[in-house]
């Protein structure tokens, strides 16, 4: 050892370095103004810009020294002089390579950055300009370098902190403020609501719910929140600047997903968010579970959260009501159990179970349990069309004897509402409903029943304006085609159900209609499926009705020769110039009214020539499916088969019966001009003919005619769920033999490129309610003109 004799001081200098122990790694992040050349189209640009960086330090024995610094050795206190001490430098790179596998870039290895002359920083936090990118870094990255032994600082205005840890998240609701006034709140403001959704801070609670809408509205639509939330991570808190909150990307991810369902649909260019209906508890219960998805506790108790719980679990079962004289079937059991949650919860709902699972029975068993439990203090009011009101009134008879029920129909109908009160079910009809509106407007209901809801589909109608306008406690709608045409129909029924509770017609259309007919958009489907499954029971008879017999769709393909062939196409060639010359002149929408009218020809052509009233139609004598069907029918009489016919045309029927009776039978026949429907119906129950020939409009609802085994539709309907609902006059609980349908289609012609149209219509209805349904005549040019191609050449 040598000591320096001249020195100020003692100075103890060793040959060697040592080596030092594993020094102390230190960070710091702060920010610094840096100039950034960019790329442009027009060239390099150079911008001085505020960028978070990192200050990055070794500690050997209290001596520190900047990552950067390129000196091999320092020098430490030894002995109360200086020791040189090799630095760790494979240490020094191991702590430096964790640190860029958080995403920090060494500003050296940057040609875009140049820093100031003094500049401290050794590393960049890469983001790109990413609030979101720098908190993750925040939240993220510095916990873990914590965990690996780095000492973490941060400047006090260092602008992307964030608050992390076991966050206490809360949801509160509160009546509506001001905003409940807007839109239509012609019911009660009780059931508008404010939402506040934040987390707790210091015992002082921090509302998040605009910074959460922010997010849900800058993630782009089509996209997955799970995908658009890879770096989102990050909430701006309101109460100081630069502050943020770190949540865990797949709980962000879930609890961004529920708000755009809440809010979907709902117009919100106000200054803060709009009010919420509390038919919205279903969604504010998927809120409550998103925020459980973190380790820290949730504070969301509200009884309008529990009642959008309970929705989302089975009901409870419900004892069958003494009263009631029929024994339920058990989805007909938990059907009811259905209906008391929903009444228990002050809902309202859509029991859409297939034709002829019983829900007049279900209705009954319902208001019976009303009745038994003292909460019938009002009438139940149930508006069906004119032909069901005498069975609604033999069910109620025969199902509830003890419910007091008063049927409203007739001339002599006024003396009724006079002690309307007095009854426990009143029965009308939607005609009268409308007629006799004032008098109905006058009174308080229970419940308020639309069977065969559909007649309200319109929401310009008179019809859905008089059902909406009514008084009640609770609404049921009935159908088993909840969607015959279009979403706006499911739009119509939920208006009456539960108005605003898929917004208004205008934006449903935008959010909704024309996202999920048009972009066949999933996500938009996705949406609107969850938010009305809770309120819409729906069942099929494959699937609950096992006693049921098979029924077996058959296609009969019939093919045009000889002149009903050339009519047919000698037809097609001047209806086709017309549409065209109507779209030239008109457009699509305003040439509605030629088109559906040379569809209609087209369709008679294929019926019978009989039908189509021009000249050269009388000289064709023959028609290829009237003869197809004598032939059918005379088969199957013969089997001993009792059969229903179902055609569109009145005129048809006439000709059928004709046929018919030359074989030796008489039909029966069933029209919208029938006075007596129930004694036609009795008759063919009795056995009196073999055949029921049936208009689509007057027999595809409220009928049960189970003795038939063969359904024979003649001429298809655009609407393939109309059909069904015919289908199930015969196909319904109480056919014990298997049924057999008969579609018959002239092969080639309109009637079958029509039904290919529709197909796609009813993979729509199919993943919104679990159903089949087709949408109504709205087409593309490119599809009309395919509708009036040429009849293939025959073999």
């Amino acid at each position: 050892m040598q000591v320096a004799s001249n020195a100020p001081y003692l100075r103890v200098v060793a040959p060697d370095p040592q080596p030092a122990p594993n020094p102390r790694v230190s960070v710091r992040l702060t920010t610094e103004r840096m100039l950034i050349c960019r790329e442009q189209d027009l060239g390099a640009q150079s911008e001085e810009t505020l960028v978070p960086t990192i200050e990055l330090h070794f500690e050997y024995a209290g001596v520190r020294i900047r990552a950067s610094d390129p000196r091999e050795r320092v020098f430490v206190a030894d002995m109360g002089g200086l020791a040189p001490v090799e630095r760790d430098l494979a240490f020094e790179r191991k702590a430096k390579y964790l640190l860029e596998s958080f995403g920090a870039v060494e500003i050296s290895c940057l040609h875009t950055h140049e820093p100031a002359f003094d500049s401290q920083a050794d590393y960049l936090v890469q983001g790109e300009d990413n609030v979101h990118a720098y908190c993750a870094f925040s939240s993220h990255a510095l916990p873990q370098l914590k965990k690996l032994g780095f000492e973490v600082e941060i400047a006090t205005d260092y602008p992307y902190q964030t608050l992390s840890g076991d966050i206490a998240w809360y949801g509160a609701l509160s009546p509506a403020g001001s905003q409940a006034a807007a839109g239509d709140r012609s019911e009660s403001t009780s059931d508008w609501f404010d939402l506040e959704l934040g987390v707790e801070i210091g015992g002082a609670r921090v509302n998040l719910l605009a910074a959460l809408l922010d997010l849900v509205d800058n993630a782009p639509r089509a996209a997955s929140l799970g995908r658009v939330l890879q770096s989102a991570r990050t909430v701006a808190l309101p109460i100081a600047e630069h502050r943020y909150l770190a949540v865990p990307r797949e709980q962000l991810a879930l609890i961004l997903d529920v708000l755009r369902d809440l809010y979907s649909g709902i117009e919100r260019d106000l200054p803060q968010p709009p009010a919420l209906r509390r038919e919205q508890c279903v969604d504010l219960a998927r809120l409550r579970d998103a925020l459980g998805k973190q380790k820290g506790p949730v504070r969301f108790h509200s009884p309008i959260v529990d009642t959008g719980a309970a929705l989302l679990q089975e009901p409870q079962p419900q004892a069958t009501p003494s009263a009631l004289q029929a024994e339920l079937r058990p989805y007909q059991a938990a059907g009811l159990a259905w209906l008391q949650q929903l009444r228990e919860c002050s809902l309202s709902g859509v029991l859409a179970d297939d034709m002829g699972l019983g829900k007049t029975l279900q209705t009954i068993a319902h208001i019976t349990c009303e009745k038994q439990a003292g909460r019938l203090t009002q009438p139940a009011l149930i508006v069906a069309p004119t032909s069901l009101v005498g069975g609604w009134s033999k069910e109620l008879q025969r199902f509830s004897p003890s419910l007091r029920v008063r049927v409203i129909h007739g001339p002599k109908r006024r003396s009724a509402y006079k002690c309307m009160d007095e009854a426990d079910v009143v029965i009308t009809t939607y005609p009268l409903l409308v007629r006799d509106l004032a008098q109905f407007e006058q009174h308080q209901f229970h419940l308020v029943v639309l069977d065969e809801a559909q007649a309200i589909k319109n929401p310009r109608s008179h019809m859905h304006r008089a059902a909406c306008s009514l008084t009640s406690n609770h609404r049921l709608c009935l159908t088993g085609t909840p969607i015959e045409n279009n979403l706006g129909e499911l739009w119509a029924l939920f208006s009456f159900l539960m108005p605003n509770f898929l917004g208004s017609a205008e934006s449903f259309r935008s959010q909704f209609r024309l996202p999920i007919e048009r972009e066949g958009n999933a996500e938009r489907l996705a949406t609107l499926r969850t938010r009305i499954s809770p309120f819409i029971l729906r069942r099929m008879k494959d699937r609950v009705a096992s006693e049921l017999p098979p029924k077996t769709e058959l296609v009969l393909p019939i093919e045009l020769d000889g002149a009903q062939r050339d009519l047919y196409e000698s037809i097609r060639v001047a209806a086709h110039a017309d549409v065209r010359a109507a779209i030239r002149k008109k457009g699509l929408l305003g040439s509605t009214v030629t088109i559906l009218d040379a569809l209609m020809k087209l369709r008679q052509v294929c019926c019978d020539p009989r039908l189509v009233r021009v000249a050269a139609a009388a000289q064709v004598t023959r028609s290829a499916k009237y003869e197809q069907l004598l032939q059918l029918l005379e088969r199957q009489i013969a089997a001993g088969h009792r059969i229903l016919v179902f055609s569109q045309f009145t005129s048809m029927l006439d000709l059928i019966a004709a046929g018919v009776r030359e074989q030796g039978v008489e039909p029966l026949i069933l029209t919208g001009a029938t006075q007596n429907r129930q004694r036609l119906i009795d008759r063919f129950e009795a056995g009196d003919s073999e055949v029921f020939l049936i208009s689509l409009k007057a027999g595809g609802t409220g009928l049960n005619l189970t003795s038939a085994d063969t359904v024979i539709h003649y001429d298809p309907w655009w609407n393939p769920a109309a059909q069904a609902q015919a289908t199930d006059r015969a196909y319904r609980i109480g056919q014990k033999k298997p049924v057999f349908v008969h579609n018959l289609i002239v092969a080639g012609s309109v009637e079958e490129r029509m039904l290919r149209l529709q197909e796609h219509k009813r993979q729509l209805a199919q993943s919104l309610l679990g159903q089949s349904a087709a949408a109504d005549l709205q087409l593309s040019e490119q599809q009309v003109h395919h509708l009036f191609a040429p009849l293939p050449r025959p073999l």
